[in-house]
């Protein structure tokens, strides 16, 4: 049984009729959408669109111009319709025979604004805007527009920074669209704690990092905002800094990045788990080749037992067997290490087995995105050209090559199969990044007090990879204007060429006299070992005294006043233990060089100089060692002031520049002292330098120093014991000691040093402070 509400019976069915008959007749004066399963499209007609053309929308429709169309191929016109992106809105309604397109355009976009931004610059922010004056409005375009606006304030360290897009209606359907910006402050990192090291202390693995913590400094720094990028960065040299020092089961268990409840500040833990250090154990080599002689092969390994273990060295010793197997003539021989651990005693042994390879050929080598460098500066990289045995890690090696070179911004280098199974085709692909700058400044230091300065700087010149430098410098002592010019290939082959220009003018007030220099210096760079390199050169200079004070000067002075033409030809020979890209607890490095000069008079002058860096102490703790030493020889002729050695604050400090060394000095006149530095044709300095943290956050890139220096200037010449007035002829040793502060900077490193003297003389001129800072804006 049914219910009505009221007792109300239900309607008669003779009127249920009568209003379903009604209901029809309405519906059907009404337009409505497709729902016909098919009909003949007559005519069509295009209504609210304004800019566009109608033929232009029935074209987007693509419709049969006759024929039956069913209701799907409707549908299908009206998407393919909206798909074209001008139109807010589009309705198909079929009328009598025909069709009836009704749009709305979208507007156009009248201006575009960027409002409420002061971190980020217009110029920054513009260049993440896809949305176009004068173009089509895009509301997903505009919304995309914001989200890179706010993602490049979060890479800035600002994740609450919002950019809302507002759309302000203007007449003739167009609109103006305005991002507005509210800026929040920085989210730093305030602390990278690391769990699980034993061997390093968190200060030391905070430095291998490329993040850091935040500071008072955070301005300078920037390198304290979260970047998971970065991060990811950091977890691979993390690794590598562990795994050179011979923790080989190193591992990161876990990086937590947690944001503070405030959201103004990460907090980053590495948790690690080192593992044991291994060292070294049995390097052997073995070939089952019978071409191999296996001896001269152990020759060139340099890896000895007992040492750290470094994949590094393992790599370095494959490099220099596979290099002579070439010299041998040995063609297609891999070197294969194998490795085996012996845990109980820590230690890691290794066989380099010389295998045959696989014959496989370069076919070619294909370069891409090099729009400026020629492609020859990247093919100078590889040690291989077509036709060549393919070596996949010479492929390696070159790909580092051309990283190397500062060039490009991404380089990848990979391999695949040619034309055959024996070929391969390797595929240089190069992101070019900008590789000059033109810089204003300012120098500073305590020898020659301020100077302004100039430079412009391209280090890949009309893209033919030549280095080109220009340096121009004004100061109240000291003028000088340099030209720089390298071509790191000449004619193809792996030798440098060199051309240095100089002019160099001084007032030296404190000598009451001037000098003048031109220097011209062309030369040639030349690997002669893994780690030792040759330069030669030619030089042409021009030496002058000029502006002497006859009254104020001693007679040597007078003497040498005037200019010297001197021609001559030189070596400079370098070698340095330390490896691009790895930071090693120990390096070792010699330099050695010779000019012979010809012209007024013959001389030899020869430099050494050997130094020696330690970390110790879990690194905490750096020690270095340095002596340096000169002799100046004359055959035919006398060496002048200008000529001969004096010692800079860089080499002995503590004291004043000229301040040490053989001098003149007469003091018969009380009015008028004569006090001349005479140089010397011989020195020998010895330093002794430790850097140690001073318990700040290293992000300050703030450390303490000490260090010992040891040294003498000696033999201005000549004869001494005829002028009773001239001191200091003889070795006469001096030693300072102090302290020192090292600030590293974005800006420029800044050193302070505090000095003691220890061993002087009474006519030396010292100094208890010294400063030498460098500055770029």
């Amino acid at each position: 049984m049914r219910f009505f509400p009221n007792d109300k019976k239900p309607a008669s069915a003779k009127t249920l009729l009568r209003l379903t008959a009604a209901a029809l007749i309405g519906l059907s004066t009404i337009q409505t959408p497709v729902f016909a399963q098919s009909f003949s499209v007559g005519n069509i007609a295009v209504q609210g669109n304004q800019r566009i053309q109608t033929g232009t929308i029935i074209d987007y429709l693509e419709l049969p111009a006759s024929g039956a169309v069913s209701a799907g191929d409707i549908n299908d016109a009206a998407q393919r319709l909206r798909a074209t992106g001008l139109f807010e809105s589009v309705d198909v309604v079929t009328q009598g025979g025909g069709l009836v397109i009704q749009v709305v355009e979208r507007p156009t976009v009248y201006r575009i604004n960027i409002e409420g931004n002061r971190r980020l610059s217009d110029d920054e922010l513009f260049g993440l805007v896809s949305a176009t004056e004068r173009r089509i409005y895009n509301a997903d375009d505009v919304a995309a527009d914001a989200q890179r606006m706010a993602e490049a304030y979060a890479n800035d360290g600002r994740i609450n920074a919002v950019v809302t897009p507002r759309i302000i209606r203007l007449p003739d359907n167009r609109v103006n669209v305005v991002y507005e910006v509210v800026e929040s402050g920085v989210t730093e990192i305030e602390r990278i704690a690391f769990t699980g090291n034993n061997s390093f202390s968190d200060r030391r693995l905070r430095g291998v990092l490329e993040t850091k913590q935040a500071g008072i400094l955070r301005a300078l720094i920037g390198r304290d905002t979260y970047v998971a990028d970065r991060v990811e960065f950091d977890k691979r040299v993390l690794t590598d800094f562990y795994q050179s020092r011979g923790y080989v089961d190193f591992q990161i268990l876990d990086t937590d990045v947690t944001l503070a409840r405030e959201r103004d500040a990460y907090l980053m833990t590495f948790s690690i788990e080192e593992g044991q250090q291994f060292n070294f154990g049995n390097i052997t080599v073995t070939s089952d080749l019978p071409e191999v002689d296996v001896a001269s092969f152990q020759e060139v390994v340099r890896t000895r037992s007992g040492s750290t273990y470094t994949p590094l060295d393992v790599e370095n010793d494959i490099a220099r067997i596979e290099e002579l197997a070439v010299r041998q003539g040995l063609q297609f021989v891999q070197v294969e290490p194998v490795v085996t651990r012996d845990d109980r005693g820590l230690l890691i042994n290794v066989d380099f087995q010389l295998k045959r390879g696989p014959r496989i050929f370069v076919e070619r080598i294909d370069i891409e995105g090099n729009n400026t460098t020629l492609d020859r500066v990247v093919r100078q990289q590889f040690r291989v050209v077509e036709g060549d045995p393919f070596n996949p890690r010479s492929i390696r090696q070159s790909a580092e090559r051309i990283r190397a070179l500062g060039f490009f911004s991404n380089a990848e280098v990979n391999a695949r199969q040619g034309s055959s199974e024996d070929q391969v085709v390797i595929d240089v692909n190069v992101t070019e990044q900008p590789t000059g700058s033109l810089s204003f400044g300012a120098n500073y230091n305590t020898d020659n007090g301020v100077s302004l300065l100039a430079s412009f700087r391209q280090a890949n010149f009309l893209g033919r990879g030549q280095a080109l430098n220009v340096s121009i410098s004004t100061a109240k002592t000291n003028n000088y204007l340099t030209l720089n010019f390298s071509e790191p290939y000449l004619l193809g082959r792996d030798v440098a060429f060199d051309f240095d220009f100089s002019y160099r003018a001084t007032n030296r007030e404190s000598a009451d006299y001037d000098t003048t220099r031109f220097n011209f210096q062309p030369g040639l760079t030349f690997n002669v070992s893994d780690r030792g390199r040759l330069n030669t050169y030619v030089l042409s200079n021009y030496a002058e005294i000029r502006d002497a004070n006859a009254a104020e000067v001693s007679p040597y002075v007078l003497a040498d006043e005037g200019g010297v033409w001197t021609t001559g030809v030189g070596y400079n020979y370098s070698w340095s233990s330390a490896r691009d890209g790895l930071d090693e607890k120990t390096t070792y490095s010699f330099r050695v060089g010779q000019e012979f000069g010809f012209g007024d008079a013959n001389y030899i002058e020869t430099t050494a100089r050997a130094s020696a860096e330690t970390k110790v102490l879990n690194e905490d703790l750096t020690l270095r060692a340095t002596i340096e030493g000169g002799l100046l020889h004359y055959s035919d002729g006398d060496s002048r002031i200008i000529d001969r050695f004096n010692l800079s604050s860089r080499q002995m400090r503590g004291f004043e520049q000229y301040g040490l060394g053989p001098r003149y000095y007469d003091d018969s006149d009380p009015n008028n002292v004569i006090n001349d530095a005479l140089g010397g044709e011989a020195y020998a300095v010895a330093r002794l330098e430790a850097e140690f943290p001073l318990g700040l956050p290293e992000e300050y890139g703030i450390s303490g120093g000490a260090f010992y220096d040891y040294g003498s200037l000696w033999d201005p010449g000549f004869d001494c014991a005829s002028d009773p007035n001239v001191y200091y002829c003889d070795f006469t040793p001096r030693s300072v000691a102090g302290l020192s502060m090292f600030w590293d900077t974005p800006i420029g490193p800044l050193r302070f040093d505090f000095t003691e003297a220890l061993q002087t003389e009474e006519l030396d001129q010292t100094k208890s402070f010294d400063v030498s800072i460098s500055t770029r804006f």
